[in-house]
């Protein structure tokens, strides 16, 4: 056995060089887009052959699903150490300030997360089973909250998923539209229009019940739980080539 063959065999050189391919993918794609950066052009970047890119994933839509896949993942342990660190980041709105800033320390993931085409190319069409696990956690993460009435009661669960979601999503498109200077002006950085987007959920969405010290331990272990099985089911998904 050659040595070329015993490092491309290697585990740790192996899962190396596949970090390496998706960070040079990754900073390709957000500079030229989905549809301008070939597998040539990684490879040129990473200082490796065209032929070990395709070791590690057969297809160059499975290599940048690959990229996409990383950054949600990174997010969702952003999620998972908050939780830890601080159980009030249980409660939605911490929890949707948390998140926003997660995606919004990540262009691709804000990318992803609004459909950008430009970025994204194909790679942006919804409706995947990872999609559906990622809808399917946020109903679970609300009914969690609903059940220990953290959630207004005048509003059925699924109209505030979608209000929520709304929402969120709103405040992503406004950081994706570059808000003018004057906009900006009053509220200055990132930090503050998380924290803007943390108040309109408290006032929009919550019960305004203080839920108790001893509770609120359990209850972001709850959410720990969520993000940990579906961040698991990701990793598994066969439809994700991985390295």
């Amino acid at each position: 056995m050659s040595a070329t063959t015993d490092r491309l065999r290697d585990p740790q050189q192996r899962q190396e060089r596949a970090t390496r391919i998706l960070d040079v993918a990754g900073e390709l794609l957000l500079r030229h887009g989905y549809r301008r950066v070939t597998i040539d052009d990684v490879a040129t970047g990473a200082g490796i052959g065209k032929g070990t890119v395709y070791l590690h994933w057969k297809t160059r839509e499975a290599l940048f699903t690959a990229v996409f896949e990383r950054e949600v993942l990174q997010a969702v342990g952003e999620l998972v150490q908050a939780l830890h660190q601080d159980p009030q980041v249980c409660l939605l709105h911490r929890f949707a300030r948390t998140y926003f800033l997660a995606i919004l320390h990540r262009p691709l993931l804000a990318g992803f997360v609004l459909g950008d085409t430009d970025l994204l190319g194909k790679l942006a069409k919804p409706g995947s089973a990872r999609d559906h696990r990622h809808q399917l956690m946020s109903r679970a993460y609300l009914q969690l909250l609903a059940e220990h009435r953290l959630l207004r009661d005048d509003l059925d669960l699924e109209a505030i998923a979608y209000a929520f979601q709304a929402t969120f999503e709103g405040f992503l498109q406004a950081e994706a539209a570059a808000v003018p200077t004057s906009a900006r002006q009053a509220v200055a950085g990132l930090d503050q229009r998380a924290e803007l987007l943390a108040r309109t959920v408290q006032q929009a969405f919550e019960s305004g019940r203080t839920i108790p010290r001893h509770a609120q331990q359990p209850l972001a272990t709850a959410v720990i739980d969520l993000l940990t099985d579906l961040a698991d089911a990701d990793r598994a998904d066969p439809g994700i080539a991985h390295a």
